[in-house]
């Protein structure tokens, strides 16, 4: 085995968004990649719990990165909130003294200490910076090839800074659909918020915001948009049909994880990737381009 990193795979992907997870554990395998699950992990809490009670997000948080820091090893999660909330927790860990004492106080609760030595990380950031552009580019069977993606970043990965990429214009994952053989179109507003858990209680101020992500990508010609986030692959899946009658529009294009695309480019049995498990099947528009999707 090659590259090995702790696995924490927050609330979402095992409900929700569990392919996902499936995906994502399939191409790790692909790539020679372990990825051990965190025993005994929490939920974060989320970006919604943190901005209501923020030590008591900080200390949950923590409670993972405890558990982590002996493994001696990256934690890795492939939610957007789950690596805003560890990733934030971890930087103010280091520059709060006062808050540093807090949370260790409320771990020694439960028997544990941090002393600040792991690194969060996203899923993308290890495939693309540690496994190299290269090596997944040697290892696909199955170019993307003439397969138009808009790669959608959400608002959480690379803000506030997180030294991943440009927080205004990112590039990784465009970069990493190119080595696939796909074509990332150029778009707007792929950093654009999509109202993540707003839709729940402003379902109007939320809607406005995926009907401006969807349209802006298909205006530039996407056949498909990829995610990286639960929350985010969510919104822009299942209001697809709403915004359409809402709107005027006629937008019917899938909505995939992009490990469920690096699944495909790698040959990964397409059991493994729940391809038409969405609310639009993605194999037909595979089979369009001859990748070899079953339909």
């Amino acid at each position: 085995m090659g590259l090995a990193y702790t696995y924490y795979p927050g609330c979402s992907v095992g409900a929700t968004s569990r392919w996902y997870d499936i995906s994502l554990r399939a191409v790790a395998k692909a790539l020679d990649v372990e990825l051990a699950e965190l025993e005994d992990w929490n939920c974060c809490g989320a970006t919604a719990y943190m901005s209501v009670r923020e030590l008591m997000s900080f200390c949950i948080s923590a409670r993972n990165l405890a558990l982590a820091e002996p493994l001696g090893r990256d934690i890795v999660t492939p939610c957007n909130a789950c690596f805003t909330v560890l990733h934030k927790t971890n930087r103010y860990w280091h520059e709060d003294e006062t808050l540093r004492g807090k949370v260790n106080e409320a771990l020694a609760a439960a028997g544990l200490h941090y002393k600040g030595t792991v690194k969060v990380r996203h899923a993308l950031d290890p495939f693309v910076n540690d496994v190299g552009l290269d090596a997944i580019s040697e290892k696909v069977t199955k170019p993307l090839a003439g397969l138009k993606v808009a790669a959608y970043y959400g608002c959480q990965l690379v803000r506030p800074e997180t030294g991943l990429d440009s927080p205004d214009y990112p590039v990784i994952l465009d970069q990493l659909l190119a080595s696939l053989g796909a074509e990332p179109v150029d778009w707007a507003m792929k950093a654009r918020c999509c109202g993540a858990s707003l839709i729940v209680s402003r379902e109007d101020v939320a809607r406005d915001l995926i009907a401006d992500i969807l349209k802006c990508a298909a205006d530039a010609g996407a056949e498909a948009i990829t995610t990286l986030c639960p929350m985010c692959h969510i919104n822009l899946e299942t209001q697809m049909a709403r915004i359409n009658k809402d709107y005027g529009f006629d937008l019917n294009f899938p909505v995939l994880f992009f490990t469920q695309l690096m699944g495909v480019a790698l040959g990964v049995d397409e059991t493994e990737l729940g391809l038409d498990k969405g609310f639009i099947d993605a194999r037909p528009l595979l089979t369009r381009h001859g990748i070899g999707a079953r339909a």
